[in-house]
């Protein structure tokens, strides 16, 4: 089922990426893959694929309201940038954010997109 909004919350090893819309919840979860070597930069390559992960798993979503940290919000927009541009064209904001449960993300989320839509003249028509 295609749902029209997402809100993430990124960390620096995982994210909870909560698919919605009135009525209906999807969530799925996206880790970071640790590589233990001692091969220079194998933390950054970790980053990168995590962030990669994320970004694969935001693929055709229509709104997407990024929340977590403030530095954690930077890396994911610094790696869009840089790797995938097309995909910063679905995000729609950024929000500083503790880690909250689900229940209170998709309530914060959804008057986040209210307001948005309303601005964006259309949208889901909640």
């Amino acid at each position: 089922m295609p749902l029209f909004h997402a809100v993430v919350w990124v960390g620096h090893d995982n994210a909870h990426v909560l698919q919605f819309d009135a009525e209906h919840v999807q969530a799925q979860k996206v880790k970071a893959h640790r590589h233990y070597t001692r091969q220079h930069g194998s933390a950054v390559r970790s980053e990168h694929e995590f962030l990669g992960e994320l970004c694969d798993a935001l693929a055709g979503i229509k709104e997407v309201l990024i929340t977590g940290s403030h530095q954690a919000q930077l890396d994911f927009k610094h790696y869009a940038e840089k790797h995938r541009p097309g995909l910063l064209g679905q995000v729609v904001g950024y929000e500083s954010v503790d880690r909250p449960s689900e229940k209170p993300l998709i309530a914060m989320a959804r008057k986040y997109f209210v307001k948005f839509d309303r601005m964006a003249g259309g949208g889901a028509g909640w």
